[in-house]
């Protein structure tokens, strides 16, 4: 004949002969409580119930937590995709200066670029602890996703503010070598 669970588990050392008794007594008191008609709590079974929820919340919490990384690091490779491709990578020799934070940086820029910058038609973006120089469109498809990647885009001037700003301040001569 077959030996009882119980008796596998005490010949095997996993239980001892007190825990055999105080299982049984258990089971006893349990099935006396039932046909009384007693609410029987089953507490293993509740704690079993509790410790799966909770595990289930925690899970639930780490995917959330990963998803949400995992989204902030497609957003960093769109943004530094956009700005390789469109980034203008030739350099003059002519200092712009710009603001970055408390910080004033200096970028070497051609001419023509350093106008198209004060004008706003192209845009300077932090990446990587660069400075790179893209046009405007590109400047705003990253401000869409990452704001804080644009260091400068300047408004784009109007002509007739530019105009009147010509005609206001004609009387002075500025010198040739003041650049900021």
């Amino acid at each position: 004949m077959s030996k009882s669970m119980q008796d596998q588990l005490r010949q095997a050392g996993l239980a001892s002969k007190k825990q055999e008794v105080s299982a049984r007594k258990a089971k006893n008191t349990r099935e006396k409580m039932q046909r009384k008609g007693q609410d029987v709590v089953n507490e293993a079974a509740d704690r079993a119930r509790q410790a799966q929820d909770e595990k289930v919340a925690r899970d639930r919490e780490l995917n959330r937590a990963r998803a949400a990384e995992a989204e902030r690091h497609a957003i960093a490779a769109q943004v530094r995709q956009l700005v390789e491709l469109n980034r203008i990578g030739e350099r003059g020799d002519i200092e712009f200066r710009f603001t970055e934070g408390s910080a004033i940086r200096t970028l070497m820029v051609e001419e023509q670029q350093r106008r198209a910058l004060v004008n706003g038609k192209l845009a300077i973006i932090g990446l990587d602890g660069r400075h790179e120089i893209v046009p405007r469109k590109v400047a705003e498809k990253v401000a869409e996703r990452d704001a804080e990647a644009v260091i400068l885009m300047n408004a784009r001037s109007t002509a007739e503010s530019s105009d009147s700003e010509a005609d206001e301040y004609a009387g002075y001569e500025v010198p040739d070598d003041l650049m900021w």
